[in-house]
């Protein structure tokens, strides 16, 4: 990992992505929008509506097997009522961040989607009371590897290509390349666009859940179902690994094999219903 020069310049050039003329246009706007200090529903709702085509992927999205609701919202004020602030700010980022996923890498945006289901899916299980936040982490945890491509396209291609030729993990390549991993850019991201705490350590920690203090229990679950898309083979996080489940986050969640069962078939049924959509 590079010193800690190197680490500022690239933590200021990552939050710079607004004055970057690659960044697609609604990713710019969205952005500038969440890093308003008190940011109303309505002020999304009427941002929203004036932008048809965002309306139809935020109605598409939540009314996609993630979130719950399938085929019963049918307006973006309904959506922001149900879920929230924070998960209508975290699927408009995740939506405008698709064409950048679809674009740079191939399969990110769906091993995205179907980590929301799983996390979603475990927050029920645990009977946490907001378990759509916690889908918004599983959707949001890989946003620092779009980012990452779009900032440093060279460097991140001879991470992929050194994780794909030295069969090592993706995030352990990054090291090598970047002064930070994609989670760590995920982090500041999550900072600056003033997400909430478990929205932050969600995603910065995703790979080293004990880091978490203030989120350990979504911090947990974003870490697990990581592992368990990746071991169900969806969509491409950038290497061919299942990443090892840390011993803590065993031990945290407790899940049972009938939990397991029940998280695999709703990933399962996600991605069948995801590829009967396109």
């Amino acid at each position: 990992m590079a010193d800690n020069l190197e680490l500022q310049r690239m933590r200021a050039k990552v939050e710079a992505i607004n004055a970057l003329p690659t960044v697609p246009s609604n990713l710019r706007k969205i952005s500038v929008m969440l890093e308003k200090p008190r940011l109303t529903m309505d002020e999304i709702a009427r941002f929203v509506a004036n932008d048809p085509a965002l309306t139809t992927k935020v109605l598409r999205m939540v009314n996609s097997a993630a979130y719950g609701f399938p085929g019963r919202i049918s307006s973006v004020s309904h959506a922001i009522m149900l879920l929230g602030l924070n998960v209508i700010r975290g699927l408009l980022i995740g939506i405008s961040v698709f064409d950048l996923m679809q674009k740079n890498m191939a399969g990110l945006w769906e091993h995205s989607c179907a980590c929301a289901v799983a996390a979603r899916c475990i927050a029920q299980q645990k009977k946490m009371k907001e378990p759509e936040e916690v889908s918004i982490c599983g959707l949001l945890h890989d946003i620092g590897k779009a980012i990452v491509m779009l900032q440093y396209p060279s460097e991140y291609e001879q991470a992929l290509q050194e994780a794909k030729e030295k069969d090592i993990s993706l995030f352990e390549a990054e090291k090598k390349y970047l002064a930070a991993t994609h989670a760590d850019v995920g982090l500041w991201l999550a900072q600056k666009w003033r997400f909430p705490a478990n929205l932050v350590e969600a995603i910065g920690y995703h790979h080293r859940p004990q880091l978490a203090t203030q989120a350990p229990l979504e911090t947990a679950i974003v870490h697990i179902s990581d592992s368990f898309v990746r071991a169900k083979g969806v969509g491409f996080a950038g290497d061919p690994f299942v990443s090892t489940i840390h011993p803590a986050t065993w031990q945290m969640l407790q899940l049972s094999d009938d939990d397991i069962r029940d998280i695999l078939t709703q990933i399962d049924e996600s991605t069948s219903a995801a590829g009967e959509e396109t």
